[in-house]
């Protein structure tokens, strides 16, 4: 493969404008950059918190997997009526979920994003994969209004990614001795008094 970005600045977007894989420009404030921006944010994340894992860590796998899928998911948005996801893709991450879950206790109280670092960038890759979901789905409403179509894979790949991201918080947490973080309303809390 030759040198894809042989050129970084090229104040082509200068304008407001930006330019997509097909070649066609569209402001940079549509709903389809949004939503690049938000797989993107999403993608950063995932890098954040496998930075603060071990290297040898077991989840290390499943999370880079993630940024690949991410990285394929923007390059579908970037180009309208290409699609890159697969349903091997989802079935991967749901399969994790699935694995990781099983060795969870039931779930009974609500939990607050925290405990240790790890923990609270899982929550953070979990907000963020619901903020772009909601966009794709906008997205989505808008090309169907013009006729065309967004893969309804990378609306249940974002959705099954922020559950995702659920449960490895709670299973980080739980790793050499540590504990979720339990909400408790005011309410409880000022009877326990």
């Amino acid at each position: 493969m030759g040198n894809r970005l042989s050129k970084i600045s090229t104040k082509t977007g200068d304008k407001g404008e930006t330019g997509l894989g097909d070649g066609s420009r569209i402001s940079k404030t549509s709903t389809r950059i949004h939503v690049i921006g938000e797989v993107d944010e999403v993608n950063s994340w995932v890098g954040v918190l496998s930075a603060e894992l071990d290297k040898k860590d077991p989840h290390q796998v499943i999370l880079s997997q993630i940024q690949h899928d991410l990285f394929d998911l923007g390059g579908e948005l970037c180009v309208p009526g290409y699609k890159a996801l697969a349903p091997s893709m989802l079935e991967g991450v749901e399969n994790a979920l699935v694995d990781i879950n099983e060795s969870l206790p039931p779930l009974k109280d609500f939990i607050l994003p925290g405990g240790n670092k790890a923990t609270s960038y899982c929550h953070m890759v979990r907000s963020v994969s619901r903020r772009a979901e909601r966009e794709i789905v906008e997205l989505a409403n808008e090309e169907a209004q013009a006729g065309n179509e967004v893969n309804p894979l990378a609306i249940q790949y974002l959705n099954r990614l922020s559950d995702f991201f659920f449960v490895l918080a709670r299973d980080i947490a739980r790793k050499d001795g540590g504990q979720e973080v339990l909400w408790k309303s005011r309410h409880t809390q000022s009877k326990d008094a």
